[in-house]
């Protein structure tokens, strides 16, 4: 946690990206360390991105004994 709605993610390309935090999520979505969600990163900054999708803790273990995520990303 960054302050000011941003978190610090860390993506799947093994880059480190800042993410911003949307208002339609931010009361209604609790996002805490360890959490996997899902972002889209910025076409015109790399090294940013936008949080979609937090995935509850039952979606994401299916998502990783699937093999879609690999342990802890």
């Amino acid at each position: 946690m960054l302050g000011a709605n941003r978190v610090t993610v860390r993506c799947a390309d093994g880059e480190e990206r800042t993410a911003r935090i949307p208002g339609r999520m931010r009361k209604r979505d609790w996002i805490r360390e360890g959490d996997l969600v899902l972002v889209s990163p910025w076409d015109w900054q790399d090294e940013k991105a936008d949080i979609e999708h937090r995935y509850e803790n039952r979606e994401a273990e299916q998502l990783r004994e699937g093999g879609y995520v690999s342990g802890q990303v």
